[in-house]
C-alpha cells in the first residue's frame, strides 16, 4: 500500500465519518429548528469530531504496533509502511487541527475536546490493560460526540441527548468486548486483561451480546418519549434487527473469525442507527 492510503488506513476514516456524523446528530436532537442558523458551528463540530477520532486511532495503533505485529500485521505501522514517529507526528496534526476547530465553535467545546481527548489517551496508554474498565473508556469517547453536538447548537447539555449518548455507550461496549475475542491472541502476549483473556471467549461473548440487548432495549426510548420523529422508526428497525441477528450469531459462534465478522457487521448496524437518528430529529 502506498502512504497516503496507509496514513487514511490508520486514520480509520469509517469511524472518524461516524464520530463526525455524531456531532451533527447530537447538535440535531437538541435543536433541530436552528440548526441552519449554526450551520458553521456545525462544519466545526463536524471538523473536530473527524479529526480528533482520526488522532485518537493514529495513537491506538502507534501503542499497540507490537500487538499488531500478532493480531494484525499488515497494519500500516508493522507492515513497515508507516514509521512509528511519523504516526505520531501525524496525530498531532491531526488532534492540533481538531482542537481549533472547537476553539473556533466556543470555549466549551474546546474543553470537552481536550476532556474527550484526555480519556482516549489514558485508554491507550494505561486503561487498555485494564480489560472491562478500558472498553468503558473507548465508550466514553464514543458518546462524547452526542454531547458535544448539544454544547456546539446551544451551549448546553440538553436532557434528550443522554438517552442518545448511553445508547452509544452501551451498543460500543458490546462490540469493544466483540472486539477481544478477535484479539484474544495478542492481548494474551501483551497482558492485556479483557474478559476474552481473563476468562474465556464464551463468556465474553455473553456479555457483549448483553450490551448489545441493553442498547436495543434503550433505542426505543427516543419514540415512546416523542423525541424523534416517524422517521426515526424505519431505521431503528433495521439497526435493531441487525444488532439482534448478530448478537445471536455471535452466541452461536464464538470464535475468533466468526467474532471478527460480527463485530465488522455492527459497525454497518451503527451507522444505519446514527442515520436513524439523524432522520427522527429533522423529519
Amino acid at each position: 500500500m502506498n502512504k497516503t492510503n496507509a496514513f487514511l488506513r490508520l486514520m480509520r476514516p469509517i469511524n472518524c465519518v461516524m464520530m463526525g456524523f455524531a456531532v451533527v446528530v447530537g447538535a440535531s436532537i437538541a435543536s433541530p429548528f436552528t440548526l441552519h442558523s449554526a450551520w458553521l458551528n456545525l462544519v466545526y463540530g463536524f471538523i473536530t469530531g473527524f479529526m480528533l477520532t482520526g488522532a485518537s486511532m493514529t495513537i491506538n495503533d502507534y501503542y499497540d504496533r507490537e500487538i499488531d505485529r500478532i493480531n494484525e500485521p499488515n497494519r500500516p505501522i508493522p507492515s513497515g509502511t508507516i514509521k512509528p514517529k511519523e504516526a505520531l507526528i501525524f496525530a498531532l496534526v491531526l488532534t492540533g487541527i481538531g482542537f481549533v476547530a472547537a476553539l473556533l465553535t466556543n470555549p466549551f467545546c474546546l474543553v470537552l475536546a481536550v476532556i474527550a481527548w484526555i480519556v482516549f489517551a489514558g485508554y491507550t496508554t494505561y486503561g487498555k490493560r485494564s480489560g472491562l474498565p478500558g472498553n468503558f473508556l473507548v465508550s466514553t469517547c464514543v458518546a462524547i460526540p452526542f454531547i458535544y453536538g448539544s454544547i456546539v447548537i446551544s451551549n448546553a447539555v440538553q436532557a434528550n441527548i443522554l438517552i442518545f449518548a448511553l445508547v452509544a455507550f452501551l451498543s460500543n461496549t458490546g462490540r469493544e468486548i466483540t472486539k477481544g475475542i478477535v484479539d484474544v491472541e495478542g492481548d494474551k502476549a501483551k497482558g492485556i486483561r479483557t474478559l476474552a483473556v481473563r476468562d474465556n471467549a464464551k463468556l465474553a461473548a455473553i456479555v457483549a451480546v448483553l450490551f448489545y440487548l441493553s442498547a436495543v432495549a434503550l433505542s426505543v426510548m427516543p419514540w415512546l418519549l416523542s423525541l424523534v420523529s416517524f422517521w426515526f422508526v424505519p431505521l431503528v428497525v433495521v439497526t435493531d434487527s441487525g444488532i439482534l441477528a448478530s448478537s445471536f450469531l455471535l452466541l452461536r459462534d464464538y470464535s475468533r473469525e466468526n467474532a471478527r465478522r460480527v463485530k465488522n457487521m455492527m459497525l454497518l448496524w451503527f451507522i444505519i442507527g446514527l442515520m436513524a437518528f439523524i432522520f427522527g430529529a429533522v423529519g
